[in-house]
């Protein structure tokens, strides 16, 4: 029976720098994409045409869109650096009013080592100066350790959204370091498909992820892309390609 193919499968890495080996599977998978191209050295004398061709170089590579957003994954496939507990969240345009009396301040909702991202006026818009002493009018100062933002007499009763980044001790954090030239994760990448009871399995031994893509749109989800290469391994083996028929 001939055999086709339809459909995704599943896409899993396997990462082999690490010990265990550490697997990561492409959640709500998109797309795979896999290309396998020779460079061709032509032997031309005083015709135009080549008197003889030969293949050259292998070039393997591909690329997969999987919608699932996994930290480990992004670790495991791309970055290969720290990951550990807590997350840094971003509070975007929490309304606040500046109060009449007294110090004439806010007191944003998650307050504890915030990271001061912006004030603006809630009627136009119009973003307030950030100071370090006593404010005027138009201007604010923060306190980070206890997140009270300091306003002018000037603005009090005064609309304002605060913009503002904080800790929390839920979700996952990578650090991202400046890795010496040559670093990153390698894994080996397995495909499984199934059509009509056929089976296409493939394994690439050796492969690197050179580029992540975050596309975000108005109107759609974000998909991250993953670009590969893949390489022999140190056997000098590239992998295998296994089908039914």
């Amino acid at each position: 029976m001939t055999q086709y193919a339809f459909g995704l499968g599943a896409l899993i890495a396997l990462r082999t720098d690490t010990t265990p080996p550490t697997p990561a599977q492409f959640g709500t998978l998109q797309e795979v994409q896999l290309d396998l191209s020779f460079t061709v050295k032509e032997l031309t004398g005083q015709f135009q045409a080549p008197a003889a061709l030969a293949r050259g170089g292998l070039k393997i590579t591909g690329k997969a869109k999987a919608a699932k957003i996994s930290a480990a994954n992004f670790n495991n496939i791309f970055f290969g650096q720290t990951q550990s507990t807590g997350n840094t969240l971003i509070q975007v345009n929490e309304a606040g009013t500046v109060s009449a009396g007294g110090s004439h301040t806010v007191n944003v909702a998650n307050n504890g080592a915030i990271t001061d991202l912006g004030v603006a006026y809630a009627a136009t818009g119009a973003m307030l100066i950030p100071i370090t002493g006593s404010p005027t009018a138009g201007q604010y100062s923060v306190n980070k350790t206890t997140g009270v933002y300091s306003f002018s007499a000037a603005d009090a009763n005064a609309a304002v959204l605060i913009t503002y980044s904080y800790s929390s001790t839920a979700g996952t954090s990578l650090s991202l370091s400046n890795q010496l030239m040559g670093s990153g994760p390698t894994f080996s990448l397995v495909l499984s498909e199934q059509y009509q009871g056929k089976l296409l399995n493939l394994q690439l031994n050796s492969v690197i992820a050179p580029k992540l893509a975050l596309a975000f749109k108005s109107e759609d989800f974000m998909v991250p892309e993953f670009d590969f290469q893949a390489s022999a391994d140190a056997a000098g083996n590239i992998g295998n390609i296994w089908l039914s028929e």
